[in-house]
């Protein structure tokens, strides 16, 4: 299977309710569902070459649900920016699962979170009281803890929202890796492969969100956006440092309830989740597994085989 199958999942909210978008690898009709949840700007097809690993070591007796979380690629885009916040992705993601559970009955649930992914992670696999269909087994966090430096907050804020327009997929992938160098080594083919569902042409005026560039903002032929609501700027730049702290409070007691076992992957030059961080997520709440990678920082993408292999291994050993 080289292509995931694409599909939907109706979500509620204060405003009418909106899609979320997900890609679904391996067989449809098992009982084990592996959720890979993106970052902050990215969307579900970043996660092709992880899917495929897990599918294959599983001998394909696996679901990998990859979605798109709202305001990002195919997803829906939020009415009012305001909503872009963990809870909302986190009660959207409790409907995807709820939609998988009618389709076929799970018996085992994983989850992998990069970034944003990982803390809505925290919320899945630590608050006791959401209508899972079954606990959170194996969790893993990338790149992420319930501190974040504030270091990082400032930077990815200054980029997010500030996407451009491109001629092609390359130029776009080229500005892309000026802001991503952290993400450790890639062959340009990798790199490209990563990109290529960054972007939506500007002449596309789908209702995945595209629909919602501004008016009068047209492009001509041969332009290429990017494919995520550029409001999900908005909540990021509102957080205050007595917000922020107060979100790791809320974030730890998250965490210390969690009782899958647990893996923390870092990049070990990431500027958002520091070591201190990582070495407290050994010592507390599910007591993590934590393993680096030389030459990363925010945030390890799992293209490159030794990345892969460790959550293979973690998911099935």
């Amino acid at each position: 299977m080289t292509e995931p199958t694409l599909h939907y999942v109706a979500c509620d909210d204060a405003q009418g309710g909106h899609r979320m978008a997900y890609w679904q690898w391996g067989d449809e009709r098992s009982a084990h569902v592996v959720v890979c949840v993106h970052g902050l700007t990215r969307q579900g097809r970043d996660f092709d070459v992880l899917a495929q690993a897990i599918v294959a070591r599983a001998g394909g007796d696996v679901r990998v649900i990859c979605p798109d979380v709202v305001g990002r690629g195919r997803s829906d885009w939020l009415r009012d920016p305001a909503f872009y916040q963990v809870p909302v992705y986190a009660a959207d993601m409790v409907a995807l699962i709820a939609q998988l559970q009618r389709e076929q009955a799970l018996d085992t649930l994983d989850y992998f979170g990069t970034s944003m992914g990982g803390l809505i992670g925290f919320v899945l696999a630590g608050h006791k009281d959401l209508p899972l269909a079954r606990p959170v087994r194996r969790f893993i966090a990338n790149d992420v803890g319930p501190t974040i430096e504030p270091v990082a907050l400032q930077r990815i804020a200054a980029y997010v929202g500030q996407g451009g327009r491109y001629s092609s997929v390359k130029e776009a992938a080229d500005a892309m890796w000026a802001i991503s160098t952290s993400f450790g080594p890639h062959t340009p083919e990798q790199w490209l492969a990563l990109s290529q569902h960054m972007v939506v042409p500007a002449s596309q005026r789908a209702a995945d969100g595209a629909a919602k560039i501004e008016a009068g903002n047209d492009a001509g032929e041969g332009q290429w956006l990017l494919h995520y609501d550029p409001a999900i700027a908005v909540a990021l730049r509102a957080i205050t440092p007595e917000a922020a702290a107060q979100g790791g409070v809320i974030m730890w007691s998250l965490y210390d309830a969690i009782t899958a076992r647990t893996l923390v992957t870092r990049g070990a030059v990431s500027d958002l989740l520091s070591r201190e961080t990582a070495q407290a997520m050994t010592q507390r709440g599910p007591k993590a597994a934590l393993v680096e990678f030389e030459g990363v920082g925010h945030a390890p993408t799992f293209i490159d085989p030794a990345q892969v292999a460790v959550v293979t291994s973690f998911l099935f050993d």
